[in-house]
């Protein structure tokens, strides 16, 4: 019995230094720099990977952009890739009628006329070899919208991309330039340099 009420004792006085120490574990730490400014040590900083942007947007237009917090690009990739999309449409509509009238006219001329009353009103006086020069004109015209709707594609994905890779770009006070005004002690001629820094910092620091 003794035994148990020291042990229940002894648990209740070091419960307090546990829940201490836990949360002590938890919060940043923080110290004072040289001038007495409270400091706070991040040890670790989000990771955004790139290879989800990527991913992203090839599956999905807009989708990488999202990731990367950048909604306002939605639109405009929607807007790049709608563009190819019409003119196929309208490409591929036209060739249609190009290619049924010229091939009525083509069998007119071998004696059969059965299908001349079904060309389009708008397309009814061309002569053939326009109707054959219309045809294949729009044909490349809708080749070439197929042709661009991927590189509007390629070009949202790549733009996911890089800018996915630029959110882990380093923009800290540790990075510096400077221009300083020089005097060449050989020709005495006066100029500028420009100058970069990389300071070497393990932790990112914030001042509170």
């Amino acid at each position: 019995m003794r035994i148990l009420l020291f042990m229940v004792v002894n648990l209740l006085a070091t419960a307090p230094t546990l829940q201490a120490q836990q949360t002590d574990n938890s919060l940043p730490k923080k110290t004072l720099d040289s001038l007495g400014k409270t400091t706070v040590r991040k040890d670790s900083i989000p990771f955004h990977n790139p290879r989800i942007a990527t991913r992203r947007s090839a599956i999905l237009p807009g989708w990488g952009q999202a990731y990367n917090r950048e909604y306002w690009k939605i639109p405009i990739a929607y807007g790049i890739i709608s563009i190819p999309v019409v003119t196929f449409i309208f490409n591929n509509n036209y060739y249609k009628k190009m290619k049924f009238a010229y091939e009525a006219r083509y069998k007119e001329a071998q004696g059969d006329n059965s299908d001349v009353s079904k060309i389009d009103p708008e397309l009814i006086n061309l002569p053939i070899n326009s109707l054959l020069n219309y045809r294949n004109a729009y044909r490349r015209d809708r080749d070439y919208s197929v042709l661009f709707f991927l590189l509007a594609w390629g070009f949202q994905v790549a733009d996911a991309t890089v800018f996915a890779h630029l959110k882990q770009f380093d923009v800290t006070n540790n990075l510096s330039m400077q221009v300083k005004p020089v005097l060449d002690p050989v020709f005495k001629h006066a100029g500028f340099t420009l100058s970069f820094q990389l300071k070497s910092s393990n932790n990112r620091v914030e001042t509170r």
